[in-house]
């Protein structure tokens, strides 16, 4: 069944706060120190890059799109020194689902979520990896048996899909990594777009190469804000990733799509409250 685009934006909104745990909680962190990371990011890119095994820092730098240059390497192949990819993986996974089962609560043994867990993965395995490395990687691996940790597997394939998607609707814009982080960050309402978090540490000379450019194509004004055409180049981005992230729900039935829907919705909320 085909569904218009607006399902794929309303999907992310109810699966985005399941695999953002590893981001906004604490169990993640100590299951990768556990491992021997001293530090966030060595434990980051081994545990997000584990599906693509011992790639170079070059093959992983193109696979996530969005960082400076040399940050990837200052953590790749360095990383598999202290652990396996494998290692790495499975520590992510059990820090996630950690987390999940704290913030959710009583949630977690209802029917409702194993049901999530179930349609999810449904969708989460049904879309084509042409294209798709991150979500290829994950689709690789084994779903989890559990339900708490199949409803993570699933959000974090699906989460890994759209990203791959986003990718390609940059890159077809013409859209660099940092650079989007700039569109992101006007989008957010942040300016000067450069104090935005994930680009504030990055040399200013790279900062600045960046917004000279989209101000020569016509997306910033000289205040560094959108121009019409940056809006729109915006815009054209968003909808394409949506667009690109249907797959994945065009083979649940309109019953099932709105079953899951409502088996999300308190997941999601929870998630949020406790992110907030």
């Amino acid at each position: 069944m085909s569904h218009a685009v607006p399902v794929a934006r309303r999907m992310y909104d109810l699966v985005e706060p399941i695999p953002m745990v590893n981001f906004t909680a604490d169990e993640p962190n100590e299951a990768m120190a556990e491992l021997g990371f001293r530090n966030y990011w060595d434990g980051y890119f081994a545990g997000r890059s584990a599906p693509l095994g011992r790639a170079p820092a070059e093959v992983v730098h193109a696979a996530f799109y969005n960082f400076g240059a040399g940050e990837v390497a200052r953590h790749l192949p360095k990383v598999w020194e202290t652990t396996t990819p494998e290692a790495a993986h499975a520590a992510r996974q059990r820090g996630c689902v950690a987390a999940l089962r704290r913030i959710l609560g009583d949630l977690v043994e209802t029917p409702g979520l194993a049901r999530a867990a179930d349609v999810l993965t449904q969708a989460a395995v049904s879309a084509p990896t042409d294209g798709r490395v991150m979500y290829a990687g994950l689709r690789a691996l084994p779903v989890p048996d559990e339900p708490l940790a199949r409803l993570w597997h699933a959000a974090n394939m699906l989460r890994e899909h759209r990203g791959d998607g986003h990718i390609a609707a940059l890159v077809a814009e013409r859209i660099g990594g940092i650079a989007a982080h700039v569109l992101s960050a006007l989008d957010l309402g942040i300016h000067p777009a450069e104090s935005f978090g994930r680009i504030h540490h990055l040399p200013a000379g790279e900062l600045a190469a960046v917004l000279a450019d989209l101000r020569e194509r016509g997306l910033l004004d000289a205040g560094g804000r959108f121009t019409p055409a940056g809006r729109a180049t915006k815009d054209r981005i968003e909808a394409l990733t949506d667009a690109l992230a249907e797959a994945p729900y065009e083979g649940l039935a309109a019953g099932e799509l709105e079953e899951l829907v409502a088996a999300l919705e308190p997941i999601a909320a929870r998630l949020t409250a406790s992110a907030g």
